[in-house]
C-alpha cells in the first residue's frame, strides 16, 4: 500500500499527547506504517553504560508515531488537509491539496 505522506512533508499531529503540534517528516517506515516527525513524540529511555557512552542514564529521544495520527499541512491554504493524486500530461503522478488544489512538489 502506497502512502501519500513522504519525507520532508510538513504535517500536523491530530491524535495523541502531541495533538496540534506541527513538524517535518524526517523518515517514513512503510512496513510499520509509522513516521518520524521532527520535534514530536519525545520519550525518555534508560541506558546502560557502554563502550561508546561511558556514562549511562536517562536520555530523551524521538520515536515514530502512527501514520494515521498525522495529516498533511498545506502551506498555501494554512490548513490540514488530505492529499489526492493527479495524472499529469507526461504520464507522471503528482500529489495535490484537496482543499485548495495546490500541487505538492516532491524533492
Amino acid at each position: 500500500m502506497g502512502f501519500l505522506i513522504k519525507r520532508d512533508d510538513f504535517v500536523v499531529v491530530i491524535k495523541g499527547k502531541d495533538a496540534g503540534k506541527k513538524g517535518r517528516v524526517v523518515k517514513v517506515f512503510p512496513e510499520e506504517k509509522r513516521v518520524l516527525v521532527e520535534g514530536v513524540n519525545f520519550v525518555k529511555k534508560a541506558t546502560k553504560p557502554g563502550k561508546i557512552d561511558k556514562q549511562g542514564g536517562i536520555i530523551t529521544m524521538e520515536k515514530p508515531i502512527s501514520i494515521s495520527n498525522v495529516q498533511f499541512f498545506c502551506m498555501k491554504c494554512g490548513k490540514r488537509t488530505r492529499l489526492g493524486l493527479k495524472m499529469m500530461e507526461d504520464g507522471s503522478k503528482t500529489r495535490f491539496c484537496k482543499k485548495c488544489g495546490e500541487l505538492v512538489e516532491t524533492k
